[in-house]
């Protein structure tokens, strides 16, 4: 082993960002290339009548205009909920749903072409909260939905927890409230695409799941996929915003095949707000039963979940929303009951988290009430039901490695807990909150026994090693791991591999950014694949020196004999070796291939994942009770991800989670009006935290081995965030007393609960 894995290292595309020679999909402008604009419903629901488009095509520089019609064919990231068109063709369903797109010669006179296409509505009844498309089932949403406008319901039941509940020593009943979020990335949607004259489609994209939009563009233009390649150029920012097929992309395919010409989209940003697959707004309603020493006893939760107007991963989000609230506490009973519904209003989908980082919330800070009324410290009920290492959860998630003991040991030592925790004085305040997360979902999105993540490695006889990749680098480190990986197992320096990745043409396939699946998996791959190119060089230079394989070693550029290290070559020189022994290039692959784990019963499946990270948080807060204001000052963050591949990328995740949590807590709400229009589609009314809102973030690495990881890794991208929330919350409870059950903590939101705890005070008072 090179000793690579662990240390610190400068990230493989740093140079391109920071320089800006990074090309992302905006910056690539082929020959000839026209722009495109899309047009977009003004209503959140509306039949459409007719579509003319003659006085748009009548304008100077006007090439092309397309419709719902010219693809009819439904499309969706699930193969069981492909309930969406590239452009609407007789229903609109929110405002800002696709009716047709027309491009011209630049993007001026493609905006003012879109004005000019008239489209007659019929307008029908809008219902953009759950409960009323749940009260109007005759209103039908959604062209697929069997029940009303009720998009998938699961209720799961685990234990007699009734019982239990009605046994328990102490029962704490709460409703929560957790608003819409959107992604914010820095970067819009773009798509770029060109028809070459044999007939093959190229389409550029800022996307995460390079290889699933692939597989939309073969169905929807019903083209066979090996005429379709995909690009994906450096993606500015994901966080599950870009994790499946959007508008864009199959309009500018159309239009490509349409003009013969390169046709760009690129989001507004208001589009963008539009178009978005947020974070689901939830209201849940939670119950949580303990003995008096403190164990859990048992958990059940309804849960109503905004979907928007199409299903997305709304199936998967369902089942999240009860799936993964079973670690990193033991309960013996749980039920958990959650209904997705279909609204007026853009489709709901994954953001960091996904589908669980809403339920956290409520239960973590349930799990404090339980505290407050056992005068238990808070920390120490959450270790005295900690479910432990190689354990199965109430819902049959098998458990490996778990360092939440730790996680909580860390973020107490740091915080001064013990000596600070109800001392600061009112005002201020800790709070505490734990999780788990996901290193990858069991199974692909579509079923097939292929591997889930492929990487191929290349040797030359320079020494240089190419590897490829279809993993989507979309910001969070994953073309580093592989390098990493690729010098661990090779022995060769860092700055001797080439990282290709998000190129279907060039790259075996891998699903994609999402479920923080990439390291676990693309990692495994990438390790297969080195040590098998390793093997071939070992044996080659075994030859020549005359010894056995297993004598021979690599580390940092160099080959040497592990028992008489005088012994050595370059790199390179093994390199040319192992061609020549081969006889033909060297070129290896290595994959990951999905095994079997989860409860055994239906969508026992749905949560589970080879291994699982575990996180805690401690924040402290101050609280404005003059303005209702609530200052974040500082995040112990305390992450256990299996073994740091690199400590620097680890720690950078974990303060990214900790600020979007702490965002999503204090600032953010994706709120439309009674008509489904947003309240502030930019980003000045859409509140978002500045560095001057950022608190101090302290990552606190926390090492465990997985046995079933790359070197003992697990994940890092979305675990770190779900304590952020409830951890906030249980602050201002220690700062002021009053617990906060509906997001975003905003002023007149504190400002009410303060005005009902001193009315509260005032009638006990009087009694």
């Amino acid at each position: 082993m090179a000793g690579v894995i662990g240390g610190k290292h400068r990230r493989v595309d740093g140079i391109a960002k920071v320089t800006g020679a990074a090309q992302y999909t905006d910056d690539l402008a082929p020959s000839r290339m026209l722009h495109a604009r899309i047009v977009r419903s003004p209503h959140a629901h509306a039949r459409i009548v007719s579509i003319d488009a003659s006085e748009a095509l009548a304008m100077p520089g006007v090439v092309a205009v397309i419709t719902g019609s010219d693809m009819p064919i439904r499309y969706g990231i699930l193969p069981w909920t492909q309930d969406e068109q590239a452009l609407a063709e007789d229903v609109a369903r929110y405002v800002g749903d696709g009716v047709a797109a027309v491009a011209a010669l630049d993007e001026r006179t493609a905006a003012q072409a879109a004005a000019k296409i008239r489209v007659t509505w019929e307008v029908l009844p809008a219902l953009v909260t759950p409960e009323d498309a749940l009260a109007r089932p005759e209103v039908k949403i959604n062209p697929l939905s069997k029940d009303g406008n009720v998009c998938k319901r699961v209720d799961l039941r685990f234990g007699d927890v009734d019982a239990a509940l009605a046994g328990a020593d102490v029962l704490v009943e709460g409703e929560y409230d957790f608003a819409s979020t959107t992604h914010a990335a820095i970067e819009p949607h773009c798509a770029i695409a060109e028809w070459d004259p044999r007939g093959r489609l190229t389409v550029w994209s800022a996307t995460q799941v390079p290889h699933y939009l692939h597989r939309a563009l073969a169905r929807v233009l019903e083209l066979p996929e090996d005429r379709i390649r995909v690009i994906q150029p450096p993606v500015g920012g994901g966080f599950g915003g870009k994790s499946e097929p959007f508008d864009l992309e199959f309009c500018v395919a159309k239009l490509a095949q349409t003009t013969g010409r390169p046709v760009k989209i690129l989001y507004t940003r208001e589009e963008v707000f539009y178009a978005h697959r947020g974070r689901h707004a939830m209201n849940m309603k939670f119950r949580t039963g303990a003995t008096k020493d403190g164990k859990l006893v048992g958990v059940a939760s309804k849960i109503l979940i905004d979907g928007g107007a199409y299903s997305s991963f709304g199936l998967v989000t369902t089942y999240y929303s009860g799936q993964l609230l079973t670690a990193p506490y033991r309960f013996p009973t749980y039920a958990f009951d959650s209904t997705r519904v279909f609204t007026n209003k853009p489709a709901n989908g994954p953001k960091r988290g996904h589908g669980s980082v809403q339920p956290r919330f409520a239960f973590e800070c349930q799990l404090d009430e339980v505290a407050e009324r056992l005068a238990l410290d808070p920390i120490e009920l959450r270790r005295a039901n900690a479910l432990g290492e190689d354990a199965t959860t109430v819902n049959g998630q098998k458990i490996g490695s778990n360092g939440f003991l730790e996680c909580l040991d860390a973020v107490e030592r740091a915080s001064g807990w013990k000596e600070r925790r109800g001392k600061l004085g009112r005002g201020r305040g800790l709070g505490v909150a734990g999780s788990t997360y996901i290193s990858g979902t069991a199974y692909p999105i579509y079923p097939n026994e292929m591997p889930q993540s492929g990487v191929l490695v290349k040797l030359d006889r320079s020494g240089q090693v190419v590897v490829f990749s279809g993993v989507s680098e979309i910001g969070q480190g994953v073309n580093t791991m592989l390098a990493l990986v690729a010098a661990e197992e090779l022995g060769c320096a860092l700055d001797a591999i080439r990282v290709h990745t998000g190129d279907t043409e060039l790259s075996p396939v891998d699903l994609g950014a999402y479920s923080s699946r990439v390291t676990f998996m693309a990692g495994l791959a990438a390790i297969e694949a080195s040590r098998a190119a390793a093997k071939l060089i070992r044996e080659a230079v075994a030859k020549k020196w005359e010894c056995t394989a297993r004598e021979v070693g690599a580390a940092h550029g160099t080959i040497f004999h592990l028992d008489d290290t005088a012994r050595r070559m370059p790199f390179a020189e093994g390199c040319q070796l192992a061609e020549s022994a081969n006889g033909a290039p060297i070129a290896t692959g290595g994959g990951y291939r999905t095994r079997k784990v989860g409860g055994d019963y239906r969508g026992g499946s749905i949560g589970a994942s080879p291994a699982y990270s575990f996180t805690a948080h401690v924040a402290e807060v101050e609280v404005d009770e003059e303005t209702g204001q609530v200052f974040v000052k500082k995040i112990w963050v305390a992450h256990d991800c299996g073994r740091a591949l690199s400590p620097v990328d680890v720690a950078g995740q974990m303060e990214g989670s900790a600020y979007m949590g702490m965002a999503e807590a204090i600032f953010e709400e994706h709120a439309v009006d009674a008509h489904g229009i947003h309240r502030g589609p930019n980003l000045l009314d859409y509140k978002l935290p500045t560095t001057l809102d950022t608190p101090d973030i302290e990552a606190l690495i926390v090492e465990s081995n997985e046995p079933g990881g790359p070197y003992g890794a697990k994940e890092a991208g979305e675990g770190p965030l779900h304590p952020s929330i409830p951890a906030i919350a249980n602050a201002i409870f220690d700062a002021v007393g009053i617990r906060l059950r509906r997001l975003p903590f905003s002023p007149p939101r504190v400002l009410a609960a303060l005005r009902e705890q001193r009315t509260r005070e005032a009638k006990k008072e009087q009694a």
